[in-house]
């Protein structure tokens, strides 16, 4: 199956993340755009043409929604590919979820096809619920 992996990239601890859970994606026999891997070295609009060019590619969305408030590229991806292809929406941040309200944006959480809350999971646990959700849309490497 062809994933597209949108979340933040800003930092070394996002991008490690990223890799990080792409890798075990990649492990379970899923192609996986990771814009971090694409983007290096272009300009604001072949990082746009690349990045959407990638979610095209893609079968389904896999994005991040960690943070007090999700990053704003990702819920533009998010809602590029609202209604072409599977959204699944991992959160593993707790800030939102203790105060027992919506734990991020209603544009985000009603678009979804999939949302796994998952506060302070680990990485293993992260990718086995990814790839759970993927069987369970139907959606097969």
């Amino acid at each position: 199956m062809k994933l597209y992996f949108a979340g933040p990239l800003f930092t070394a601890p996002e991008q490690a993340w990223n890799a990080q859970l792409t890798a075990l994606l990649r492990a379970a026999g899923h192609e996986v755009f990771l814009p971090q891997e694409q983007e290096k070295g272009k300009s604001p609009s072949g990082i746009f043409s690349t990045d959407v060019g990638g979610i095209d590619w893609a079968e389904a969305l896999v994005a991040i929604m960690d943070g007090p408030d999700p990053d704003s590229g990702t819920a533009w991806e998010c809602g590029y590919a609202f209604g072409k292809k599977p959204v699944i929406l991992v959160r593993t941040d707790f800030r939102r979820m203790l105060d027992g309200g919506a734990p991020y944006n209603p544009m985000l959480t009603e678009a979804a096809d999939v949302r796994l809350d998952l506060p302070l999971a680990s990485i293993d646990e992260v990718a086995q619920a990814v790839l759970a959700a993927l069987s369970g849309l139907g959606v097969r490497r």
